[in-house]
């Protein structure tokens, strides 16, 4: 009956395979061109040679493509595009790989700023190179849609123009993690099919136990291999009765991962000693991150990855999933960590640090691309000050400082500065103009006309000191809130001490002068046709610098 038939299967071990063909069995049909006696023959020959476990929830084309011959019923095969090639001669194809669970930071802006150099450097030679973005988001209790366009947005804010990614696509997509689900399952099922995974029962608490007896010893804690080589009927027993379990990889036994680091050197790590076997998949299905990051690589054929330095410690676990794959390890570079002044890493603490906030405060997109590819790079000299298209030609890997970068504000101004003294007041204006509207100094329902008019004044007496565009904006508002009283009388609300140190010093006096000056007709007056003159030249163009007047007969130059 079917309970001996149970009892059948789960002794044997098979019941993962002829639960399926038990029905195909009893309904006397025909798959894909062999009869069910043939594929029930078959089918115990594979599962003879591989154990495979029953709750991965493979597509039925992928339990039946060992043993059919029609090629609609088989899985598409997992690509590594660089199997049998070496990455550092390919074209570069790098990537930056946010966690939608937050803006995006300085540090994470920097490591998006190296990789795009370096495809725009490689793409003279090579039009095949790429910088793609890959949107790792299987932190589901954190990650949100809100992040993920928070931070593309940023992306393109800064011009880090992406090639392949979640919003353009690509040969390599899916590029969001969530969206890759069966290709990890998929993998996974390869390793546990080759013996390089296996599950793992053990509980929470023997787990933790397992820990505390570690600890207690003064050994470091990892897994203890419990299930590394269990019976296979045992296996086959507890997951027919429906017990959860993890896919835990098989660390080679005596294995190392050695990486020539492109900013740190060679790092070597003793992987038994080091991790024990980990886990792939949870219990729940959903794979870890360090596997998801190793399948990624590896199906996309990224060449290079560069990241931040704490990302170090998994590049071990990386590393060996890549191995066992037979995908080629990309060429890894892991960049300082960006400090704080007080040299603790930079935090909100620190003040501003994500993008965002400092495209509010008005900075300039190529000023931060300048300022971020400092911070822990140079050219060999002491220039500070590049365009875009300057560091692209010159930015190099090999010229990356390994020890930490200390994030200056005061020097992002500076170099912020600098960059809005080479761009055209016109071009300077729009941004000052949202800094206006920000600082109230502007109203939405206003005449545009008259915006327009103050914001070019407002641009043309900051230009040249302003660090940013809301110092031209906050100055404009600090010029326009003074206030100005019509006569003495109306100084009711200053002090009477006050009062008298008016009336007797030198203002006093002068603004009395000035007054008499602008009655007699000797003050240059607002041209009624073009009230910008004063801040004109002679030849009509915007005034820019500090020590220029205006050339009309209105303008003071005129009037001297």
């Amino acid at each position: 009956g079917r309970q001996n038939l149970r009892q059948i299967m789960i002794g044997t071990g098979f019941s993962y395979y002829l639960i399926p063909l038990l029905l195909i069995v009893s309904s006397h049909k025909m798959v894909s061109g062999f009869h069910h006696t043939t594929l029930f023959r078959r089918s115990i020959n594979v599962v003879g040679r591989s154990f495979r476990p029953l709750s991965l929830p493979l597509p039925r084309s992928a339990l039946l493509s060992t043993t059919t011959s029609g090629a609609s019923s088989q899985q598409q095969p997992v690509v590594f595009p660089l199997a049998g090639k070496d990455p550092d001669s390919s074209p570069p194809r790098v990537r930056f790989a946010p966690s939608p669970t937050g803006s995006l930071h300085v540090g994470g802006a920097r490591t998006a700023l190296y990789n795009w150099l370096i495809a725009q450097k490689a793409r003279s030679s090579q039009p095949e190179a790429a910088f793609i973005v890959r949107v790792e988001d299987t932190d589901v209790a954190r990650s949100t849609k809100e992040s993920e366009e928070s931070v593309l947005q940023d992306l393109e804010w800064l011009g880090l123009k992406w090639d392949e990614g979640p919003t353009s696509g690509g040969k390599c997509g899916p590029y969001r993690q969530s969206e890759r689900s069966e290709l990890y399952k998929a993998v996974a099922q390869s390793l546990l099919d080759s013996g390089k995974a296996y599950p793992c029962f053990s509980t929470n608490e023997e787990l933790e136990a397992v820990k505390e007896a570690q600890i207690a010893a003064g050994e470091s804690p990892r897994y203890d291999g419990k299930w590394r080589d269990a019976d296979p009927d045992l296996v086959a027993e507890k997951i027919a009765a429906g017990d959860p379990y993890t896919v835990r990889f098989k660390v080679p036994k005596n294995s190392r991962v050695v990486i020539d680091d492109v900013v740190r050197g060679t790092i070597a790590w003793d992987a038994e000693a080091t991790v024990g076997d980990f886990i792939l998949l949870r219990s729940s299905g959903v794979p870890v991150y360090n596997f998801c990051v190793a399948v990624d690589d590896a199906t996309m054929g990224i060449t290079t990855v560069v990241r931040a330095e704490e990302h170090l410690t998994n590049t071990l676990r990386q590393g060996l999933i890549l191995d066992a794959l037979g995908a080629p390890r990309p060429r890894y570079a892991h960049c300082s960590l960006i400090l704080g002044e007080d040299q603790q890493k930079l935090s909100k603490r620190h003040g501003a640090t994500s993008c965002n906030q400092f495209k509010e405060d008005g900075f300039l997109p190529d000023a931060m691309v300048n300022y971020l590819s400092l911070l822990g790079w140079n050219d060999g000299t002491d220039r500070e000050i590049f365009t875009r298209e300057e560091l692209v030609n010159s930015f190099d890997m090999s010229r990356v400082n390994p020890s930490g970068a200390v994030f200056d504000i005061q020097k992002l101004k500076w170099i912020n500065s600098n960059h809005l003294k080479m761009i055209p007041i016109e071009d300077v204006a729009p941004l000052v103009k949202d800094q206006l509207f920000k600082c109230k100094v502007l109203k939405v329902d206003g005449a545009e006309d008259s915006a327009d008019r103050i914001t070019l004044a407002a641009t043309c007496l900051a230009k040249q000191m302003m660090a940013t565009t809301q110092d031209a904006a906050t100055n404009a508002a600090a010029v326009l809130a003074y206030p100005l009283p019509q006569s003495f009388s109306d100084l009711s609300n200053v002090e009477p001490d006050e009062q008298r140190l008016i009336k007797s010093g030198s203002f006093y006096n002068v603004a009395k002068a000035i007054v008499a000056a602008y009655d007699a007709g000797a003050l240059p007056r607002p041209n009624p046709g073009n009230p910008m003159e004063p801040f004109e030249e002679i030849n009509g163009s915007l005034i820019t610098e500090d020590n220029d007047t205006g050339g009309g007969e209105y303008a003071y130059q005129a009037a001297g």
